[in-house]
């Protein structure tokens, strides 16, 4: 990829992150208002889930900044791997909000509140036309963790918003008020449900655990079938921010001459195959036993 294309995306995903903050900020403070005076637990619930959603958002924007930041002689990736980190905090944030809402869930049945459920279907119905558009913002960003991730929970968001239309519509026609905490619940395992798997490739990713799209193996047996590679051992593939990817190895060549062109041959193949885009290698001419990773 060139230069002037990772301008281009991101300047695309800053746009569509800004847009997106914006839309659903606002649509939250309407959300809360309508959930607190009608009493809708199921409205702040979808709000909360929102307001997740627009931090999310905000800290993914933020890291999308820093992953342009320049190297310093202490942070000599820059501030790439902040990006990681907004994943991860904004995917423990979601755990956090389920937590809170199924709490108050929970004390509803005991204290059941009377909640307009033609105000419900209005509010939510607005909701799934905004969720809706804001997800499209990011439906070609599935490559990149916080794209994907907004991608989600956007169309997530739209589906939650569906499901208080109809209950509102139910409320509405039979007067059971039991269904606004159910339902309260009902989003809260949704969200604990989506969140899991962002929760568990952010955390991977903070250890610097080699990406699930890449198989180590894979690449070792590349490099052995390159031309004069006797052996390849201390193999390090990890993540530098959510997007980008970075690699070290030792490779024991037959041939001392030509090492640079070498060196560039296994940077371009590493991207082209493997999408590494960060390629540091050390060629040495004695071998390592045998050894592949060390």
């Amino acid at each position: 990829m060139d230069i002037s294309n990772v301008h281009e995306i991101n300047a695309s995903n800053s746009r569509g992150f800004g847009i997106g903050i914006a839309i659903n900020l606002a649509f939250i403070l309407v959300e809360i208002g309508y959930g607190i005076t009608s009493g809708s637990l199921s409205l702040i619930a979808d709000a909360g889930h929102n307001l997740s959603d627009v931090l999310g958002l905000a800290l993914s924007l933020a890291a999308f900044i820093a992953e342009r930041s320049k190297p310093t002689s202490r942070f000599t990736y820059g501030y790439r791997s902040s990006s990681i980190f907004a994943a991860l905090f904004n995917a423990l944030f979601l755990v956090i909000a389920c937590g809170a809402i199924g709490w108050e869930a929970i004390r509803r049945f005991s204290e059941p509140v009377d909640v307009p459920g033609g105000t419900i279907m209005i509010i939510a119905g607005i909701g799934i036309i905004i969720n809706f558009a804001t997800a499209l913002l990011f439906k070609d960003g599935h490559e990149e963790l916080n794209r994907h991730a907004a991608f989600l929970h956007m169309l997530l968001d739209a589906l939650v918003s569906a499901v208080v239309v109809l209950s509102g519509f139910i409320i509405k026609m039979t007067g059971w008020h039991w269904i606004d905490p159910s339902l309260s619940l009902a989003i809260v395992v949704v969200l604990l449900w989506s969140s899991w798997s962002l929760i568990k490739r952010s955390f991977a990713m903070a250890l610097n655990a080699v990406p699930p799209s890449i198989d180590v193996s894979a690449v070792v047996t590349r490099l052995d079938q390159l031309p004069d590679v006797i052996n390849v051992h201390h193999v390090h593939i990890w993540p530098v921010s959510t997007s980008e990817t970075a690699m070290t190895a030792h490779i024991v060549r037959s041939k001392i001459q030509n090492n640079d062109a070498f060196i560039g041959s296994v940077a371009d193949i590493m991207k082209k195959e493997f999408d590494i885009g960060h390629v540091t290698l050390q060629i040495e001419h004695d071998g390592c036993d045998n050894e592949i990773i060390c």
